[in-house]
């Protein structure tokens, strides 16, 4: 397909989206590019809404239903690096990059293989990354086994833009969105991270195991669908679950 041609599905996608009012509108358009594009699936999602379903966040896919089911019921979702990869960068990426990107864990080697074996191939992936509101991304993956359309990226870079634009503006992004619910011990743990401490001591303060401090640490990150713990305290900042006077600079 000429650059031409690329341009016009582009152009034609972007035509389309500004009328969209509905996430309904916008994932039938999605349908239909995605299989124009040569792909097989598509998720356009911000990141929290695979662990925190209130406020206006976006989600929505044709993934395998028991991928999606095993992912969030599993808990495998704070984990997915592919949204992690999205945090740090600002293009377009295959997933073939993800190494480069993020020095895969074993844990993240696992939610990969295990999207392999739901049928899920190579994939591409758009961050939609705006500061003061929830991170997201517009993916698109072939089954597994089938041929990934390397020379169609580009132009799923500009579409996945396009579709999360709408998305925002049908979720009435950008007027700010309530920030989740932390329970007692995430805040606690928020609370001991502005003030410096480690994870092993805020486990002595709170009189609970280190491993248990942990997960309260990873959980709040999760809820803000952050990397860092310096990210959390900004959130925990603009939110006032924390003043400024509470908080020191963390270690990132």
């Amino acid at each position: 397909m000429t650059v031409r041609k690329h341009s016009r599905l582009v152009d034609l996608f972007a035509e389309s989206a500004i009328r969209c009012t509905r996430d309904a509108d916008l994932r039938h358009l999605l349908e239909e590019v995605t299989r124009e594009l040569g792909f097989h699936y598509f998720a356009l999602l911000h990141h929290a809404s695979l662990q925190w379903s209130a406020g206006p966040l976006a989600r929505f896919d044709n993934y395998p239903a028991d991928w999606e089911h095993e992912l969030v019921a599993e808990g495998l979702a704070p984990d997915d690096p592919v949204h992690h990869a999205s945090l740090r960068t600002n293009i377009g990426f295959s997933w073939t990059e993800l190494d480069a990107l993020l020095a895969l864990t074993s844990r993240h080697r696992s939610i990969l293989a295990r999207s392999t074996r739901h049928g899920i191939g190579e994939g591409f992936t758009v961050p939609a990354n705006v500061p003061g509101e929830p991170s997201g991304s517009c993916s698109f993956a072939v089954r597994r086994g089938g041929q990934f359309p390397a020379h169609r990226l580009r132009c799923a870079e500009l579409i996945g833009a396009h579709a999360f634009r709408a998305a925002r503006r049908i979720h009435d992004y950008p007027a700010r969105a309530p920030h989740p619910h932390l329970s007692r011990r995430e805040l606690q743990c928020l609370r001991l991270i502005a003030a410096g401490k480690t994870d092993w001591e805020i486990a002595v303060i709170l009189g609970i195991s280190i491993e248990t401090a942990h997960q309260y640490v990873k959980s709040a990150r999760a809820a803000y669908d952050v990397i860092s713990r310096t990210q959390l305290v900004v959130h925990g900042l603009r939110d006032a679950w924390i003043s400024f006077d509470d908080a020191i600079p963390p270690d990132g």
